[in-house]
């Protein structure tokens, strides 16, 4: 499914393809391809392979900062991303060219549109450190046990160096493919969800079988007595006295957890794909995601709470899945055998998560530079493999040197983790609510609760959510001094570059304009769904050319030579 193409003309004195076109060739260029036509099932699995690695790691961090009662906030913030999830659906609902950028821009103007694409890209160059060292505390946890198990005579791996050198690997591995090309394949994500789910069952299944036969300890309800907000979960509000009352304790609480909800955004880049009807299908796949991950994000951690004892617990909170899998009823080899699958499950999803989010900043970068805030050095193609390496390069030192600074301290990277992920949701609930009333029409969805007065809709649900969401992006930032000051920096530095981008390129435009009194530009979008006969304005029997290397166009240029491009139109496609 083709969601742009792009045109221009290669100038020519006597070719004329049709008789009111101007002269010239008309060629046309397919700018994103997209996968065609998945089923929902699909769709929900690529979310998946997103949004279940949370499971993976937010259990322990929402606990080090709230203490045991950390469950109830999380099934809280499962609850909520059906919410967010609506936002999204509605998001999906109209067309805006573009993804987030577009959104924002055409909602509250370039300058918050280039504040939310650089909270965003926090997000995304977070997401790969924080799966990659995820992957690796799981992968040292086991390890030990294995050393432990077998009375081997090696010393114990130490998990937060061992974590941080695996994830160094995955993510040098993962930028190297993408250097080459590397996609995001559906059939590949609905495999690994499928043997997560198999994972899932028999986790849940063991659990309730030992809890019958063991019992189990209480998960303390989340009152203010029961909420034990650690040192550095208060933030700047340590000394303010204002974590004694309920309402904040309880916010504080929420925002804290508020990573279970991360990989909410990537339904968006899917909508594309979802096969007709497209509306239908996406409300399927969103209630899927829904059910999984309330059922697996929630119930991991009520269920390490109830299981583990609270001493022997503290020394899973950085792989407590693995942890959990230890105390379950049964011989100490099967537990162990199944610790093991829990590893494998993890790499899986925590490195395909490290690929999505190389793949995903990827994508956003180029749309904006699409609109011209980015200079074309960025975007220049890689001489062999076509690519935009340069991107892709700058988005994987980045997370390299993330991993470095954190020396595999998954709460650290959780912390900061939450910034992007938390203002990246609010920029986008604001702007789908304003859009409501900019561009009230072209909807086939909306988020429910909405009311008329007066002639005039009142949209109470979608107003909600985002107060919401800004409320718990507030308390971020007065709580998290780590994620606080870093997401700050690296959003202002993102934000200056591209400020800094857009000056040059529109100095370097109008100096064009100047010296050669025109500018002529290389391509004009022209925004269509899908690419058809129609669409192209062509007739059938004409000649489709596949190009991936722009710098290798010696087939093209054979094809050229022997068409006569009076009878027959030359589409170039390039993926």
């Amino acid at each position: 499914m083709v969601a742009g193409i792009g045109v221009f003309s290669l100038s020519t004195s006597n070719v004329n393809v049709r008789p009111s076109a101007s002269t010239g060739t008309k060629v046309v260029v397919a700018t994103t391809v997209m996968l065609s036509f998945i089923s929902f099932w699909r769709a929900a699995a690529i979310v998946l392979s997103d949004l279940a690695s949370s499971a993976y790691y937010v259990g322990g961090i929402a606990e080090t900062a709230i203490g045991k009662s950390a469950p109830w906030f999380i099934l809280g913030i499962m609850l909520f991303s059906y919410a967010v999830r609506a936002v999204y659906i509605e998001s999906c609902s109209m067309f805006v060219r573009g993804g987030v950028y577009r959104v924002v821009s055409e909602a509250m103007g370039p300058t918050l549109a280039k504040f939310s694409v650089s909270a965003l890209m926090f997000d995304y160059v977070l997401t790969g450190p924080i799966s990659g060292v995820s992957a690796g505390l799981y992968m040292a946890g086991l390890l030990n046990e294995g050393i432990d198990y077998f009375h081997l005579q090696f010393a114990h791996a130490y998990p937060p160096h061992f974590a941080a050198g695996f994830a160094v690997l995955v993510t040098l591995y993962f930028w190297h493919k993408n250097i080459q090309g590397m996609h995001e394949s559906s059939e590949k994500a609905l495999r690994i969800m499928q043997i997560t789910t198999v994972m899932v069952v028999m986790l849940i299944i063991w659990c309730l079988f030992t809890i019958l036969s063991k019992g189990y300890q209480p998960v303390p309800f989340p009152s203010v007595g029961n909420v034990h907000l650690s040192e550095g979960a208060m933030g700047w509000l340590k000394n303010s006295g204002l974590t004694g009352i309920p309402a904040v304790a309880i916010l504080i609480g929420i925002g804290h957890s508020l990573l279970a909800m991360s990989g909410e955004e990537s339904l968006a880049q899917v909508n594309r794909e979802i096969a007709s009807p497209k509306l239908k299908n996406l409300e399927k796949a969103g209630f899927v995601i829904f059910m999984y991950s309330l059922l697996f994000t929630s119930l991991v951690s009520f269920f390490a709470v109830m299981l583990i004892p609270d001493m022997e617990r503290q020394k899973y909170l950085d792989n407590l899945i693995g942890g959990l899998a230890m105390f379950l009823s049964g011989p100490l080899g099967a537990r162990l055998l199944f610790h093991a699958f829990v590893v494998l499950v993890g790499v899986l999803i925590l490195s395909g998560a490290v690929n999505t989010s190389l793949i995903g900043a990827n994508g956003v970068i180029n749309r904006v530079a699409e609109d011209g805030v980015l200079t074309p050095w960025f975007r220049k193609p890689h001489s062999k493999f076509g690519t935009t390496s340069r991107i892709i390069n700058m988005i994987g030192i980045m997370q390299l040197i993330t991993i470095v600074a954190s020396r595999g301290n998954i709460e650290m990277l959780g912390e900061a983790y939450a910034f992007g992920v938390a203002w990246s949701f609010a920029m986008n609930g604001l702007s789908v609510l304003l859009l409501r009333y900019k561009r009230p029409e072209g909807r086939e969805w909306k988020v429910p609760l909405n009311f008329t007065f007066r002639g005039k809709e009142l949209p109470v649900g979608l107003a909600l959510v985002t107060a919401l969401l800004f409320t718990l992006a507030g308390v971020n930032v007065l709580t998290k001094k780590v994620a606080t000051i870093s997401g700050l920096s690296f959003t202002a530095a993102f934000f200056l570059m591209f400020e800094l981008s857009e000056r040059y390129n529109k100095k370097r435009n109008a100096s064009l304009v100047h010296s050669t009194g025109h500018l002529r530009e290389e391509f004009r979008l022209q925004t269509v769904d899908e690419v058809t006969s129609d669409s192209l304005r062509v007739r059938t029997g004409n000649i489709m050319v596949a190009v991936r290397n722009p710098h290798h166009l010696e087939h093209l240029e054979k094809v050229l030579a022997k068409t006569d491009i009076r009878r027959q139109v030359i589409v170039v496609l390039t993926v």
